[in-house]
């Protein structure tokens, strides 16, 4: 590993872990390849809560064609559901939140991120999937909540 590798390779060792996901959906988009991929993520730290994220995957085909090898789309869409009973674990409780997953959408710093907000004045859990990087000047983002109080039909 070259010097200038190191730093990199030491600041992605030292990242905190994250949930780990599985594709539970891939849907053609077009004849050259190009997929929507959806992904199941239980939260780590919250038992009973699973996400789904789907988002938009290159082709070979495309890549070349359009001659940007290395881009991929930072957008997705995003939704959370209680998948079971509800037990908050050690998370983290202030306004900016915390990662929960993240995913490289590129070789060079671009990558899908879900954060987790939790708002305890109104017992909701926020989950938040952003990309690392603006494009074209716009930040792509995508929200879910999950109410933390009783429902009648629960009780």
């Amino acid at each position: 590993m070259t010097h200038a590798l190191r730093p990199i390779a030491l600041a992605l060792a030292l990242l905190p872990a994250a949930a780990h996901s599985e594709v539970v959906g891939k849907v053609g988009v077009d004849w050259v390849g190009n997929d929507v991929i959806v992904e199941a993520i239980p939260d780590p730290e919250v038992e009973g809560v699973t996400c789904h994220i789907a988002y938009f995957e290159r082709s070979v085909i495309d890549r070349l064609s359009q001659g940007n090898w290395f881009e991929d789309p930072s957008n997705a869409s995003i939704d959370c559901r209680q998948t079971g009973p509800i037990t908050l674990g050690d998370i983290d409780r202030s306004r900016g939140g915390e990662q929960v997953f993240r995913e490289s959408r590129s070789i060079i710093l671009k990558t899908i991120r879900i954060s987790r907000i939790y708002d305890e004045e109104n017992q909701v859990l926020i989950y938040l999937a952003h990309g690392s990087e603006l494009t074209q000047g716009s930040a792509k983002m995508s929200i879910s909540t999950i109410p933390l109080y009783e429902t009648d039909a629960a009780r």
